[in-house]
């Protein structure tokens, strides 16, 4: 079974590349191997459909060099924290046994956004417990690193994706059926459809610029990091 360096989980496909679509493709292509597990199809979603939402995912994998992409097919709109669920999670983590885990920061305006962070946080504290799942080997993960979807406050950690924009604006044009009202016959107006993207950039300049870089995106910790050399 193949084995992942850096595993990130999002409510929905193109969370990930809008918190952090820089950073994958920075990765990437510095030899990682990344994956990304959305944890619903984005059924309730006003634009799209899950077969659209599917080939979407798929194109903005292929032109961020994701290693793999996976969907749990938890219900949206009804991420509940039950055992179930973090279990499924849990089972996600110890099949790619993953290095670094990454979660949607728990302070969003998105309440699917902050149920993921809770049940990721919950899932890799229980990833490494023997007796959780005796069935599965236990993983502990060397830390669980947070991404901001929406509102950015206090980041820990800040990584410059100046020569990766592109790809993740490339990644992010991908779904069309979120970001364009007129991509499908059928859409209406949304606050995604609404210049969602412009501010995203413009997030990733200001905070570019405040480290003397072009783009950047930012990330919070809540646990240190153990590193032997900086």
């Amino acid at each position: 079974m193949d084995k992942l360096d850096i595993l990130i989980f999002g409510a929905h496909a193109d969370d990930a590349e809008i918190g952090m679509g820089g950073t994958i493709a920075k990765h990437a292509e510095a030899g990682s191997r990344v994956g990304v597990c959305d944890l619903t199809e984005a059924e309730m979603s006003s634009n799209g459909t899950v077969e659209l939402r599917r080939q979407e995912a798929a194109a903005a994998a292929a032109v961020l060099g994701l290693s793999a992409r996976t969907n749990l097919g938890l219900p949206d709109r009804g991420l509940t924290g039950s055992p179930e669920q973090i279990e499924a999670i849990v089972r996600e983590i110890r099949r790619w046994r993953p290095r670094l885990v990454f979660a949607p920061y728990w302070i969003d305006r998105h309440p699917d956004h902050i149920a993921c962070s809770k049940l990721v946080e919950e899932a890799v504290f229980n990833a490494k417990l023997r007796n959780y799942l005796p069935d599965i080997p236990s993983v502990g993960v060397e830390g669980l690193i947070y991404y901001y979807i929406n509102d950015m406050e206090h980041p820990s950690a800040v990584v410059d994706i100046t020569s990766h924009y592109d790809k993740k604006t490339k990644s992010l044009e991908a779904y069309a059926s979120q970001f364009n009202v007129k991509a499908t016959d059928n859409s209406v107006e949304t606050p995604l459809t609404n210049g969602y993207l412009k501010r995203v950039e413009a997030r990733d300049y200001l905070l570019g610029q405040s480290k003397g870089w072009t783009y950047a995106e930012g990330f919070a910790i809540k646990s240190p990091l153990s590193v032997s050399l900086f």
